[in-house]
């Protein structure tokens, strides 16, 4: 790694967590592994806090590389904000002591840990109105919410937007999202989620529990599911003739009735996206919701915890202060 004034002395090994079971929360194990070398294009990023999706630990991704060759204890978390410690060779746009946040590759341990080497174009600067925990919780689920209704959606000011699940950490960014940009928005989640869900702008809640949003969404010009399963079905039947149902849970049909479009994408790292959403979150535009804080050494419950339903927004690791 280069060598750069301020850099801070490292130690050779860190504290980490890693999964030894696919899928199995019973084998996250908290330990010393060996410090990370960043690679060329990559910073050394000081982990002060991490966040995850709760399903990652049954990813392709998480049990392979690239080239497809077995991964053995990874270690998960894949959203991240802290401190530049180190360049690797060649890395540009960002200094020693830098504060960044940002997604790390799938494809590479996380940033359950003390230190995560990552490529620099993946992180930004974070917000400077938010400290690492809530910094921590927006670059996956804003990022997701960001692509889904602007790159793929192109949702403008006087359309409206059904979004499923949106009590969660990517559905709560998008109801302001979509909001902000001027959309009709329509919510839906369990009775829980309501009151948050109104106070960052939804303009009408359907309780899934208690009501069926085909009686209640009326026509609207897109939907994005965020829950999957028979709700995706279900939902081909409020979008206007030419809307579209983005998902993130699983493919889906590229055409649907009336001329409806569907698209099914897995979030993309883009460095002038989080530029742009901190400039949101520092204006006063966005808010991270951020349900639960553990320290990394309580991952596991961390883990657990997200699982469970009533838990609003992100849970976060906390790694270093």
């Amino acid at each position: 790694m280069a060598n750069e004034p301020g850099a801070e002395r490292l130690e050779s090994t860190m504290w980490a967590l890693r999964v030894r079971v696919e899928d199995g929360l019973e084998r996250v194990r908290y330990e010393r592994v060996p410090l990370p070398s960043p690679g060329i294009g990559d910073v050394l990023l000081k982990v002060h806090a991490a966040s995850f999706t709760p399903t990652e630990l049954g990813w392709p991704s998480t049990w392979a590389d690239r080239a497809g060759n077995a991964r053995t204890a990874p270690i998960p978390a894949h959203e991240v904000s802290g401190v530049v410690a180190a360049l690797g060779y060649g890395t540009t746009g960002l200094a020693v002591g830098d504060e960044a946040y940002g997604l790390t590759d799938w494809y590479r341990d996380g940033a359950a840990a003390g230190y995560v080497a990552v490529e620099a174009r993946n992180l930004a600067r974070k917000p400077g109105s938010l400290d690492h925990a809530r910094s921590a919780a927006v670059p996956l689920a804003a990022l997701t919410a960001w692509q889904a209704l602007f790159d793929h959606a192109h949702l403008s000011a006087g359309q409206s937007v059904l979004i499923h699940g949106a009590g969660g950490g990517v559905g709560a960014l998008a109801v302001q999202l979509a909001r902000g940009a001027g959309a009709r928005v329509v919510a839906t989640g369990r009775q829980w989620a309501e009151g948050l869900v109104r106070e960052l702008g939804a303009d009408e809640f359907v309780d899934t529990e208690r009501r069926s949003f085909e009686e209640t969404a009326g026509e609207v010009d897109v939907v994005f599911d965020l829950v999957g399963g028979e709700v995706t079905g279900r939902s081909w039947a409020v979008i206007r003739p030419g809307g579209m149902l983005v998902s993130v849970v699983a493919p889906l049909a590229e055409t649907g009735p009336r001329g409806a479009s569907g698209v099914f994408f897995v979030v993309e790292p883009d460095r002038a996206a989080l530029t742009e959403l901190a400039r949101l979150i520092d204006a006063g535009e966005l808010r991270p919701v951020v349900g639960e804080v553990y320290p990394l050494e309580r991952g596991r419950e961390a883990f657990e915890a997200k699982r469970r339903p009533g838990v609003p927004g992100k849970v976060v690791l906390r790694v270093a202060r």
